[in-house]
């Protein structure tokens, strides 16, 4: 064979294995598309915690791990409370510096703990402990309502209709009230709407969480947040009061009744016991 046969045969013979590689190729299935890694949620880098301790004040900040989830939240609530406490702090200087100094700094602690969460909404109660002197250190309650979808805090009257007789409700909460205080004090004076003594407080200004439910991603009710002195003596000490949603679903607005549902995980006296 000669020279220019072979190479026309070589040529031919890799053609071919071209060829049959090609075929192979068009043949065989597309290859299926790489499934995206799932996107871990944002978490916040802000702290859970800031405290501070000068000659005349001792501050602690203290927020739970769960709201580092919630980024928009976490940063703003990091950022206003640490300023409340310096401002704290800065009065505490001037107070006891006026009066020549005292035995004792200045104290104030907040700490947040959380309620229940939807897929909607993230709730948590804040209790601030204040010791600025005299027989007993002061502790007030607050809370936060927060919507994940808009990022925005939300009051009582985002969630309840507006003009929605509220009477059943502050009926229910006083209800409720003096049955744990009854069972605390068994034969204390009754708290009543309208008492001269112990007065229930109404619902639209008393602080709230929403209440772990028995249906899954949702809340079971609301807890109302009341302070020591509120209907009773100091020596009860606060109350923590879950309603459950059956009492109040008919005043929900619209647009977070879906957030509601079943009952409480428990209900009535459901203070924290080193509340």
């Amino acid at each position: 064979m000669s020279r220019t046969a072979r190479i026309l045969l070589l040529s031919a013979a890799v053609a071919a294995t071209l060829a049959a590689c090609q075929r192979k190729e068009d043949k065989a299935p597309a290859q299926a598309k790489a499934t995206p890694a799932a996107v871990a949620p944002a978490v916040s880098n802000t702290p859970v915690g800031y405290d501070s301790k000068t000659p005349y004040a001792t501050v602690k900040l203290t927020l739970p791990q769960a709201v580092k989830t919630t980024p928009a939240l976490h940063a703003a609530l990091y950022a206003d409370m640490v300023r409340d406490l310096k401002q704290f702090e800065e009065g505490a200087q001037a107070d006891l510096s006026e009066a020549g100094g005292g035995p004792n700094p200045y104290e104030k602690t907040i700490a947040f703990a959380p309620g229940a969460e939807t897929a909607r909404l993230v709730s948590l109660a804040r209790t601030d402990f204040e010791f600025t002197g005299g027989a007993h250190p002061n502790t007030s309650f607050a809370s936060v309502i927060w919507d994940k979808t808009t990022n925005k805090r939300l009051g009582f009257a985002d969630l309840f209709r507006p003009g929605a007789d509220l009477s059943v409700l502050d009926k229910a909460l006083c209800a409720a009230a003096n049955a744990a205080k009854q069972a605390r004090s068994p034969g204390s004076e009754t708290a009543t709407l309208d008492g001269k003594m112990w007065t229930c407080p109404k619902a639209v200004s008393t602080p709230f969480v929403l209440t772990p439910g028995t249906t899954p991603g949702k809340a079971g009710g609301v807890t109302f947040l009341m302070g020591p002195y509120q209907i009773g003596p100091y020596s009860d000490g606060p109350y923590w009061i879950a309603l459950p949603q059956s009492a109040f679903r008919a005043l929900l607005a619209p647009a977070y009744a879906d957030q509601f549902d079943g009952a409480p995980a428990k209900a009535g006296d459901v203070t924290p016991k080193n509340g």
